[in-house]
């Protein structure tokens, strides 16, 4: 076998590609903020606030949530 084949197999990981890693966390991040928004609005039809309390309140909790997977991911590799 050649050098350069032992080299690639014997070597690191091979790391994704970073197009595909960072498109799936802007997509992570999209539905985790939809996904609270909806589920505050729904909830908030539910209850017949005629303000939107919870979808306020679970917009803003998504929003966290998903910033918190974003900067563990982006620290974790």
């Amino acid at each position: 076998m050649p050098e350069s084949q032992d080299k690639k197999s014997s070597g690191k990981k091979k790391q994704p590609n970073a197009f595909i890693k960072y498109s799936s966390m802007a997509t992570q991040m999209a539905l985790i903020i939809v996904a609270g928004a909806l589920g505050g609005k729904k909830l908030d039809e539910y209850l017949q606030n005629e303000t939107p309390v919870f979808t306020g309140g679970l917009t803003i909790l998504s929003v966290i949530l998903a910033m918190y997977f974003a900067v563990k991911d982006l620290l974790k590799g």
